[in-house]
């Protein structure tokens, strides 16, 4: 008998939810299923295609109470919970809109006057999705949407940490047979990813580097291709010629939005010499005004730890930054409030590479600020890490631009935070440990999972100067 699985609500500690994982053969049977739908939904073309998505968005929008709650007991945050619907649906809008445009083929000609090509596309047929706890329903749907687009069917398997939101999407999916019969999610931990895998044509993971690498091994197994995005230790870095008042205001939201619980987080501060007192004090004042969450959704902009051993890890952090001398100015204090982890905004300074806090992932609100005193000296600390997904850079724009370049991170923001979360348009890999595969973002988010196909025409009835001289 497969065995539930309690889900926590992360504002009580309570284990109020319950999940029932499918037994492996059933996993299996449903990815069968699918992969056979496939072939109407590919058959339906790209215009039927959009028109079922739109459909689907209707009935979410219907619906959309009840997937803002499931949203707010799987993560206990409203503000963020209300943009995460909002960008999900707009993805839809977008990636609908862009789509006719991106899946044209046309005939070409070539180097060979006698030969045409004409170059096609398509689909893998069935794309497994596993995707994490931080922003449930964004990162389940980003990769889900351009690939049903391409023609694909996918089966989604959610983190089991914060599943309600899977419901409501089911829901509204009953108003949409096409859509119903090629989008399917699976509940269920660590083992259902597995089977997925085994049974998928092409793999999408978000997660930990840890999780990663036994997908990326999972997927060479299969001869599949594995698209991931991982974790971030994503750097700041802040030259004398920065608006400091912008700065602190962007690093703040960069650094604590979500409770610091994204990959795309700001976790290492690096400020000039010059300025560093300044800023420092600039940001704690920020910090300080933001408030809780607590006792209600409404009480603050700070939502609970979603995970409870991302608590565990954050005191971690804290714990050895303060042994080896940093400083805590405002926050640093993992709290029990009503059964839920909570953590104020958190600066540290007198910190250093030697510390967890600046080297490994944190994914909490805790802005460790460290100074520099030569550029050379800042990208030097920037680029000191295994991971690379993104960073920003506040300065003025030439040189702000002149430090990106020289960035080992696939995301650069300047002068602002985070941009790649709010713009989608810019492709960009993840660097290092930070990812494999293609980039989610930009044309090739959805171009990656169609398969390229040429087909070479003969245009003439005479032989071709390279085959054999043996006519009779």
């Amino acid at each position: 008998m497969t065995k539930t699985i309690e889900v926590r609500n992360p504002r009580t500690g309570k284990f109020d939810y319950v999940i029932i994982p499918p037994p492996p053969r059933l996993v299996v049977q449903q990815c069968k299923r699918t992969r056979r739908a496939q072939v109407r939904w590919q058959q339906l073309g790209l215009e039927g295609r959009i028109e079922a998505l739109q459909q689907w968005k209707q009935a979410i929008s219907s619906g959309r109470d009840r997937l803002t709650e499931a949203l707010v007991n799987d993560t206990g945050r409203l503000s963020t919970s209300v943009l995460e619907i909002d960008s999900f649906l707009s993805s839809i809008d977008r990636w609908c809109r862009l789509a006719p445009e991106l899946l044209q083929e046309s005939a070409k000609n070539t180097a060979i006057p006698f030969i045409a090509l004409q170059q096609t596309s398509v689909p893998y047929p069935l794309v497994g999705v596993i995707s994490p706890w931080n922003f449930p329903l964004l990162l389940s749907t980003i990769d889900t949407i351009p690939a049903l687009l391409a023609g694909c069917a996918v089966i989604v398997k959610p983190s089991e940490i914060a599943p309600r939101f899977v419901a409501p999407l089911k829901t509204a999916l009953n108003a949409v047979p096409e859509l119903r019969d090629v989008l399917t999610f699976v509940e269920g931990a660590g083992e259902t990813g597995s089977v997925l895998i085994e049974n998928v044509d092409l793999v999408c993971f978000t997660g930990s580097v840890a999780t990663g690498r036994k997908v990326a091994q999972a997927a060479a197994k299969q001869f599949i291709p594995a698209f991931l995005e991982l974790g971030g230790k994503d750097p700041a870095i802040v030259l004398e010629s920065a608006n400091l008042e912008l700065a602190t205001s962007a690093i703040l939201w960069g650094s604590v939005v979500n409770t610091g619980q994204s990959c795309l987080s700001i976790e290492r501060i690096y400020v000039a010499d010059s300025i560093f007192e300044k800023f420092y004090h600039q940001l704690v004042t920020k910090a300080h005004r933001l408030q809780l969450a607590y006792p209600t959704v409404e009480s603050g902009e700070i939502g609970p730890i979603i995970a409870e051993k991302q608590a565990a890890i954050i005191s971690d952090h804290l714990l050895d930054a303060v042994e080896k001398g940093a400083v805590i100015h405002c926050g640093g204090v993992i709290e029990d409030l009503g059964g839920g982890w909570w953590c104020r905004p958190t600066v540290l300074t007198q910190v250093n590479h030697s510390m967890k806090v600046m080297t490994e992932e944190t994914f909490g609100p805790i802005m460790p600020v460290m100074p520099f005193s030569t550029v050379e000296e800042a990208i030097s600390l920037a680029n000191d890490s295994i991971y690379g997904l993104s960073a920003a850079v506040f300065a003025s724009e030439s040189e702000a631009l002149e430090i990106a370049q020289q960035i080992d991170a696939g995301g650069i923001s300047i002068n602002d935070a985070g941009l790649t979360a709010m713009m989608q348009e810019g492709e960009k890999n993840a660097f290092k440990f930070s990812g494999l595969g293609g980039s989610r973002m930009g044309a090739a988010a959805l171009k990656r999972f169609m398969r390229k196909k040429a087909i070479l025409i003969k245009t003439n009835a005479t032989n071709d100067p390279w085959w054999f001289n043996n006519e009779v």
